[in-house]
Order: structure tokens, then sequence, then C-alpha cells
């Protein structure tokens, strides 16, 4: 199917870069944006940290369905 957009001057500038650094077609990387947002979403995302738990013997620290309470706080 083809269709025609209006893509604004700086928008489609950028598009035409990004797809000239990934070797692909301006077309190409519409259709992957599109139909991959979840994706290039993850490629954006930064990493997530988790909460550490801090232990004299790290490894040896065994927390049961319950301790887990008694380190993270909870609401």
């Amino acid at each position: 199917m083809r269709t025609t957009m209006d893509i604004p001057d700086p928008v489609y500038r950028e598009l035409k870069s990004d797809a000239a650094l990934k070797g692909r077609s301006v077309k190409e990387l519409i259709l992957l944006r599109v139909t991959s947002p979840a994706r290039e979403a993850a490629a954006t995302r930064r990493k997530i940290k988790f909460p550490a738990i801090k232990a004299k013997n790290p490894g040896s620290l065994k927390l049961g369905p319950e301790g887990v309470y008694e380190y993270i706080p909870f609401p």
C-alpha cells in the first residue's frame, strides 16, 4: 500500500541522517519504528538500578518470603 504524509523538514533531516548512519533507507527506518515501538523504546531506556542489600558476607544472606520485609520497606 502506498500513502503520502507530510513530515516537517527538521524531522525528515533527522530521519535521513539516522537512516544513513544505520545503512538503511528512510522507508526501512520508518517501518522499523512503526512495527516495533517496544524494541525502539527499549533501546533508548536506561538500565534500572535495583536496591542492594549489604551483607557482611556477600552471597550468604538467605531471605525467605517474610525476611525481605526486614530489609526493604514496603508501603
